[in-house]
C-alpha cells in the first residue's frame, strides 16, 4: 500500500515535493483540475464534495462563499507554481468540474483559466473543459466561456424521462441538454459532451433508448454513459434502504450497456475506455486520459486531488476550512500518499486495461499473464491485440472489467 502521511501534513508546501517527483517530467503531460464545489440543490445520488447554499450556512463564513471563490482558487495556482518550481512544462488540460461550475460567473471561470495560463502558460492545443448543468447556462454565458479560452463543454444529461430524472433529482427538463448543444456549438464549441447514467430505478429499457437517441441526435462528438452507483450515506440509498425504491439489478445494468454500445456504435461513436465513447480520435476527453494513463496534474479547490511523479496528495474538503488555509498563507493539503513502484504498476494495470488501446501485458506478473491467458479463452480479451502484446477486453469483457482487472493484478 502507499505510504499515507496523517492529516494535517503540510502539503505541498514550496519544497516539499522530493526532487525524484519531478525527474522524467518533461515526458508527461501536466494537467489542472479546478474544483468548483457548489451546486444549487444536491442530487439525491450524490457523494461528491459540494455543498448547496442551505449546507454552507453559518459554517465558513465569507470564506465559503461563491462571491469570492475564484479568487482563492487563484492563490491555489500561484501555489502550485511555487511549489513545482522550475518545472517549464506548459498545460495540456485544463478541467473545471465540481458542484457546478457554471453557477459561478463565467468571468470567474475564465479568471481562473487565466491564472494557470499566467503562471503555466497554456499548449498551444490545450483542452479546456467545464462541466456544466443545463440549467445553469444560456448563449450569453457560454459565448462568453468561448471567448475567454474554454474550447470543451460537458453537460449533465443524464436521461431524456421526466420520472427519471425526477428520481435522480435532477431539475433541468427533458430536451434542455439538447438545445444545449446546439447553443454550444453556436458559441464555437468544437467538442461538446453528454454524461448520461444507466439503472435508475423505474427506468426501462425503452427510457434508456431514448435517452441514447436523444444524446446522438443533439450530435455531441462525445458521450459518457456510466451505471447508477448507490453510495452509502446518500439520499437514495435510504430511499432504497427503506424500501421507497428497488435496487436495479447486475443484469439490467448490463443489458443497458450492450443496448448502449450496440446504439453508439450504428451512430458512429467508438469506444476508448469503459465508459466513454467519441465520433472521431479528436473528440476523446484529453483530461480524462491524462489521469488514466498516470501523467501529472494539480488539483486545485477543496478535497482535490493531486498527482506528480508518484507523490499524491489532497486537500481539505470544507470550502471554509480551504480558503482559510490560503488565506493565512498555508497550504491547503490535508495529507499524501508516497507510490512504490508496485503501487503505480497496479494503478497502470487498473486504468489502463479500461481503454481500447488496451493494457501492455509486459506490466503483468507471472499470476496476472496466467489469467490473461485464461481470459483470453474465455473470451474477455481480444486475440489479436494479445498477440502484439497487449491486454483489450472484448464487449464482454467490458461487461466483466472489475472481474478481470483483479485477476490481471494479481
Amino acid at each position: 500500500m502507499p505510504s499515507v502521511l496523517p492529516e494535517g501534513e503540510p502539503v505541498p508546501e514550496s519544497g516539499v515535493l522530493p526532487p525524484a517527483a519531478l525527474e522524467g517530467a518533461d515526458t508527461r503531460p501536466l494537467g489542472f483540475y479546478l474544483h468548483v464545489p457548489y451546486c444549487a440543490t444536491r442530487c439525491g445520488y450524490c457523494d461528491f464534495n459540494t455543498y448547496t447554499a442551505t449546507e454552507l450556512r453559518g459554517t465558513g463564513g465569507v470564506l465559503a462563499s461563491r462571491d469570492n471563490y475564484a479568487a482563492t482558487l487563484v492563490d491555489e495556482v500561484r501555489l502550485a507554481r511555487k511549489v513545482l518550481g522550475d518545472d517549464t512544462r506548459l498545460v495540456r488540460t485544463v478541467f473545471v468540474g465540481g458542484g457546478t461550475p457554471t453557477l459561478l460567473p463565467a468571468d470567474d471561470l475564465v479568471r481562473m483559466l487565466a491564472a494557470v495560463r499566467d503562471e503555466f502558460g497554456l499548449a498551444p492545443d490545450a483542452e479546456i473543459t467545464t462541466e456544466a448543468n443545463p440549467e445553469s447556462v444560456d448563449p450569453a454565458y457560454l459565448t462568453a466561456l468561448r471567448e475567454g479560452g474554454f474550447n470543451r463543454v460537458s453537460f449533465g444529461m443524464q436521461s431524456a424521462r421526466p420520472h427519471v430524472l425526477k428520481i435522480l433529482d435532477r431539475t433541468h427538463t427533458p430536451g434542455r441538454p439538447e438545445a444545449c448543444v446546439a447553443e454550444a456549438r453556436a458559441a464555437g464549441f468544437e467538442h461538446v459532451n453528454l454524461d448520461l447514467i444507466y439503472g435508475t430505478p423505474g427506468e426501462s429499457d425503452d427510457d434508456w433508448r431514448a435517452s441514447l437517441d436523444a444524446a446522438i441526435g443533439a450530435a455531441p462528438d462525445h458521450v459518457s454513459a456510466y451505471a447508477l452507483i448507490v453510495e452509502d450515506g446518500t439520499r437514495l440509498a435510504r430511499q432504497i434502504r427503506r424500501g421507497e425504491i428497488p435496487m436495479t439489478d447486475d443484469d439490467v445494468h448490463a443489458d443497458r450497456y450492450l443496448i448502449a454500445d450496440e446504439t453508439f456504435a450504428a451512430a458512429g461513436y467508438d469506444w476508448y475506455e469503459v465508459s466513454n465513447w467519441a465520433n472521431s480520435p479528436g473528440g476523446r476527453c484529453l483530461h480524462n486520459e491524462l489521469y488514466w494513463r498516470g501523467a501529472d496534474w494539480w488539483g486545485a479547490g477543496p478535497g482535490a486531488h493531486s498527482h506528480v511523479g508518484g507523490v499524491r496528495w489532497w486537500n481539505v474538503k470544507h470550502p471554509g476550512a480551504y480558503a482559510a488555509a490560503l488565506a493565512e498563507g498555508r497550504s491547503p493539503g490535508a495529507g499524501r500518499e508516497l507510490l512504490s513502484d508496485e503501487d503505480r504498476r497496479v494503478e497502470r494495470v487498473l486504468l489502463e486495461l479500461r481503454l481500447r488501446d488496451g493494457c501492455p501485458l509486459d506490466l503483468l506478473r507471472p499470476a496476472g499473464l496466467e489469467a490473461a491467458g485464461r481470459a483470453l479463452g474465455d473470451g474477455l480479451l481480444e486475440r489479436a491485440p494479445f498477440e502484439r502484446g497487449l491486454a483489450v477486453l472484448t464487449l464482454r469483457g467490458r461487461l466483466l472489467a472489475d472481474a478481470v482487472v483483479r485477476d490481471l493484478v494479481d
